[in-house]
């Protein structure tokens, strides 16, 4: 990791795990302190995989492209993801065919591993870009086996469409409020790009409301009473990192779709209130 961001982390440490956002006149954050209770820096060798402590995959095409008619296939090679030896997870979405599609991509989680309910959920990222391509960090709830989705429930931390760089997404998928019925949440730069540069996304999220966060400005908050449906987010939820071709969200790849298409992470971390 480049040493500005260990200074940025360890400055976390020292006024951040203590740290609160006072109460301002447009924010209306509440003081809140924060301890971290997982993070992966992505520290390794060149084309490492992921820890295999942290992470596990979702592999292949899924049912209907994913649910979403994604026209990818996800794999564990290291062509798709690994560390790159600088500090940084990178998925690589390649306009190859592998796998009966035509793309392949990555799509990583930490199902099994670690779940956590209630807390600040932030990675530190730079996006890929071109119509058909999206980004996603994202978490669904640990009973998804037991219950389905949508009925498990689905936070979206950051998602993007390739064909608008300059806007993201944050969203609530539940019972009642799924796909395009979703509830949802958006924030847009002024003369600039998110795949232009890191971007800090973030929720906070407890027993009544979450908040989204870009670079630790709140510009979204869905409450309880916001849901056309039932609240689903009282149970530990798992987070995942993909990076999808095509589907409902973002369309076809054109021929203005560069490839390959990289999304670069630079750290995950979780937190959990402190008392």
């Amino acid at each position: 990791m480049k040493i500005s961001n260990k200074i940025q982390f360890f400055s976390l440490l020292l006024a951040g795990l203590f740290w609160g956002c006072e109460t301002d006149d447009v924010q209306k954050l509440e003081n809140r302190n924060w301890t971290l209770t997982w993070s992966d820096e992505f520290e390794g060798e060149k084309d490492q995989a992921p820890d295999p402590t942290k992470w596990t995959y979702d592999l292949g095409t899924g049912q209907n492209g994913w649910g979403n008619n994604e026209y990818q296939t996800y794999t564990q090679r290291p062509e798709n993801v690994g560390l790159d030896g600088d500090g940084y997870l990178v998925i690589t979405a390649l306009n190859q065919p592998f796998g009966g599609a035509n793309f392949s991509s990555a799509r990583i989680k930490t199902q099994g591993l670690f779940t956590q309910k209630y807390g600040r959920f932030e990675a530190r990222i730079k996006s890929p870009y071109g119509p058909g391509i999206w980004p996603a960090f994202w978490m669904l709830g640990e009973n998804i086996n037991e219950v389905s989705w949508p009925q498990c429930g689905e936070i979206d931390i950051m998602e993007l469409r390739g064909q608008a760089p300059s806007t993201m997404y944050g969203t609530l998928h539940g019972p009642g409020y799924s796909g395009g019925n979703a509830v949802s949440k958006n924030y847009s730069l002024t003369n600039a790009r998110f795949d232009n540069d890191f971007y800090l996304y973030a929720v906070e999220w407890d027993e009544n409301k979450i908040d989204f966060f870009v670079n630790n400005y709140l510009y979204g908050r869905i409450t309880k009473e916001d849901v056309p449906g039932e609240w689903v987010y009282d149970q530990p939820f798992y987070m995942i990192l993909n990076v999808a071709v095509g589907g409902n969200f973002v369309g076809f790849p054109t021929s203005q779709t560069p490839f390959p298409q990289q999304m670069v992470i630079d750290f995950v971390r979780v937190y959990q209130k402190s008392n």
